[in-house]
Parts: structure tokens; C-alpha cells; sequence
């Protein structure tokens, strides 16, 4: 179980411009506040990730992600929303104009309501919705533990949140929210 302290301190640090790592779905996920642009790139930096290759907001309820975007208007509205909270990601039209840092050269932002735990208590303790992405360097695989991710990181994290990650074996699968069609991930 992870404690509330921890939780709040990982909050904090967010609010100040901090990046986090936390557990998720398939494994530990490196996050920030996305209306702060500088601790957006600073996390694309620490994973060496290329800025077009976009983010993934992730919220604790459909409400959360509302003033983001609009699932309502996607053509796959009912298949997003049966989905969630559960461990699927839909590149669906923003509502307001994003930072490029966070859309990448996507027309769309990645978005999911998450069913783990601690990610989800992370949302609601923050206020909205938080960016996810697998903490790791670009290109490597992702770590599944917080040990891995404390040895790769170390004090160029602002909050580490222990715990487990979910049962989850591949990361998260991506559609077009447009579209339906698999992203990234595999087809059931």
C-alpha cells in the first residue's frame, strides 16, 4: 500500500515544476504537470525522448480530461468511454490548443483514465489529469520496478512513488479515437 504522504509529496512536487515516477498499468511511468511547459521538456529530456513523438495525459475520471479535450465529438466515443477506467489509450482531438511538447507532431493528444491505483489516486490528489509516459531512456525498455528507476534517475527526480505496478505485460495500447485503428499495441 502506498501512504498518502507519499502520494501528497509527489503532488507537491508536481505543483512546483518537479518530475515524477510512479507505478502504472505495465510499469513504472515518468510524469509532470502538463500545463507546465518547462517540466515538460525537462522530462523529455531526461528520457532523451524526440519532442514528436507526443505524450500521454492520464486522469483518474472522464471529468478530469474535459477541459483537454473532447472525447464526445470522437467517432469511437462509446468504445473510449466502455473501456475506461481500464489500461486504453485514444488520440482524440484537443479542445484547446497544446503545447507542441505534448502533442508532438500528432494532430491529437493521447489520453487514458487509468485503472491503477496509485495512478488514479495521483490524479485525483493533483486536480487533473497528469503526463505518463514509461520511465525509461527512449528506446530502452521500461522499468518495472522502482529500483531500476531510482539507479537511471536518481536525484534528477523530484518524487519517486513506490509501489506495484499492475498485471499489465505489454505497455498500454494507442487508437485513433477517429478511427479505432491500433496505434501501438496489440490487437485482441
Amino acid at each position: 500500500m502506498v501512504s498518502h504522504a507519499s502520494l501528497c509529496d509527489a503532488v507537491n512536487a508536481m505543483r512546483a515544476g518537479g518530475i515524477i515516477a510512479y507505478p502504472t498499468e505495465s510499469c513504472f511511468g515518468l510524469g509532470c504537470d502538463p500545463e507546465n511547459n518547462i517540466a515538460v521538456r525537462r522530462l523529455l529530456n531526461l528520457k532523451k525522448r524526440k519532442r514528436d513523438k507526443g505524450l500521454i495525459l492520464v486522469a483518474s475520471n472522464v471529468e478530469q480530461l474535459e477541459s483537454w479535450v473532447d472525447i464526445r465529438v470522437s467517432e469511437q466515443y462509446e468504445n473510449i468511454i466502455s473501456g475506461w477506467p481500464g489500461p486504453y489509450t485514444w488520440v482524440v482531438p484537443a479542445a484547446i490548443p497544446l503545447d507542441r511538447w505534448l502533442v508532438g507532431g500528432h494532430s491529437g493528444i493521447a489520453v487514458r483514465v487509468t485503472a491503477h491505483p496509485v495512478a488514479a489516486r495521483l490524479c485525483s490528489l493533483f486536480g487533473g489529469p497528469i503526463v505518463s509516459t514509461s520511465a525509461n531512456i527512449q528506446g530502452r525498455p521500461a522499468f518495472t520496478s522502482a529500483q531500476q528507476v531510482s539507479k537511471c534517475f536518481g536525484g534528477r527526480l523530484q518524487s519517486l512513488v513506490h509501489g506495484k505496478i499492475g498485471n499489465l505485460v505489454n505497455a498500454t495500447e494507442i487508437r485513433d479515437g477517429s478511427s479505432g485503428i491500433l496505434l501501438r499495441g496489440t490487437s485482441k
